[in-house]
């Protein structure tokens, strides 16, 4: 039975893209045993809220509710969890994969050329799927260069509800794309554009009411599961459920940081309705402070299934020294 003495939380700004912030915690229960999690982003109030975990008994994750810390702190505990009881996350979440087939997400590029390189780069790398960010002014030009150069590229598009209305994303249609992510920021829009294209169309929600809302408006015929948007692994997997109940093919992505976020995203993409490719190929090695490193070869993702929890050995040497702050209860 875990039982939480000892709450640490590193706050850390990390060596790539935009420098982002991300806080760790990690748990110690009594015997020693230790669990992290990961929140990628400002978390000022971690360190206030995590020590009521302290001297609590509890046999499951599942019934510590709304546990203390959001999403970092609910990570390290199903990682604790796990490690005491020496089951993957991927299997405590009841995911079945053994590997997964990735995608790249590329943002808008300088020109068409830089972009038709970097797609080159990852096809060379073994990926046979790729999702590029749009919006208006760069979406029909780069997709038509890009499925001209590799017709049979899997290609995704991502419109990060920069969209009003739906003539533009409907002639995307005609390149023979697998999905458009987040076109709007409203369902109803996504409906009628659902009604018009071939291609699944991939809405984002923040909890099971709002994706049930979504399969009633016929909003999509595809998730895009993001973990830290739901706050909990709990409800993570309870949306899984309500999408696959409603037929829904569920694309996951999301946990940049370093590292920890990302296995977590890789055990839930492990879950049997994760049928898309699934965004899991960041952070670089380089970045990361988990061993090994959470990464694709071939375009594959490995789901680490030997080992229990997150299936990762932090590197505390290397947190304790990047690590801007620190705290400890």
């Amino acid at each position: 039975m875990p039982r939480v003495r000892e709450v640490e939380v590193f706050r850390m700004t990390l060596p790539y893209g935009r420098r982002p912030e991300t806080t760790l915690v990690k748990l110690t229960d009594y015997g020693g045993m230790t669990g992290w999690g990961e929140v990628v982003g400002p978390a000022p109030h971690v360190e206030r809220s995590l020590p009521a975990l302290i001297g609590v008994d509890w046999e499951h994750p599942a019934e510590l509710g709304q546990i203390p810390g959001g999403s970092a702190g609910d990570m390290a505990c199903w990682d604790l969890w796990g490690r005491m009881n020496g089951v993957p996350l991927a299997h405590a979440l009841g995911g079945s994969r053994t590997s997964l087939i990735g995608t790249v997400r590329l943002a808008a590029d300088r020109s068409v050329e830089s972009m038709i390189a970097r797609v080159n780069r990852h096809v060379c790398a073994g990926y046979g799927h790729v999702t590029l960010d749009i919006h208006p002014g760069w979406d029909v030009e780069p997709l038509r260069a890009v499925r001209a150069a590799y017709p049979g590229l899997a290609i995704a598009v991502d419109g990060r509800g920069a969209y009003a209305g739906i003539s533009q994303l409907e002639a995307l249609d005609a390149y023979g794309i697998v999905a458009i992510e987040r076109p709007f920021k409203d369902l109803l829009t996504s409906a009628d554009l659902q009604d018009r294209v071939a291609a699944a169309v991939a809405v984002e929600v923040g909890s099971v009411t709002e994706l049930d809302e979504a399969v009633g408006l016929n909003a999509g015929r595809a998730l895009l599961l993001r973990p830290a948007l739901l706050g909990s692994l709990g409800a993570v997997r309870l949306v899984h459920d309500h999408a696959v109940a409603a037929g829904w093919d569920i694309i996951c992505a999301g946990g940049h940081g370093a590292g920890l976020a990302r296995a977590a995203t890789v055990a839930v993409a492990s879950m049997p309705g994760c049928s898309m490719p699934s965004d899991v190929a960041e952070p670089p090695r380089s970045a990361q402070v988990v061993l090994p490193p959470v990464d694709a070869s071939g375009g594959v993702v490995a789901v680490p299934l030997t080992q229990p929890g997150l299936g990762h050995t932090v590197d505390e040497t290397r947190v304790r020294r990047l690590a801007r702050e620190s705290f400890r209860v």
